[in-house]
């Protein structure tokens, strides 16, 4: 990601969240940028690992269909 150009924008925190991430990167001698960029690329791949990939969906869905009786008496 650090070889993107980089774009600024503006948003609103909450002051005790902002208060603590700034106390972190004080802490760990890092700038606020940082860890923003952190926490956003953690948000992105917390969402991409939450959609399951077409191709393991497509297999779910063909197993469903071949054996769906199975699946059936094995609820039972």
């Amino acid at each position: 990601m650090g070889s993107h150009p980089r774009e600024k924008f503006a948003t609103q925190v909450d002051g005790e969240i902002l208060a603590t991430v700034r106390e972190i990167a004080r802490s760990e001698g890092r700038q606020l940028q940082a860890l923003v960029d952190e926490a956003l690329a953690d948000l992105v791949e917390k969402r991409r690992r939450t959609k399951p990939r077409t191709h393991v969906m497509a297999a779910y869905q063909a197993s469903h269909e071949r054996f769906a009786e199975l699946y059936r008496k094995l609820a039972e």
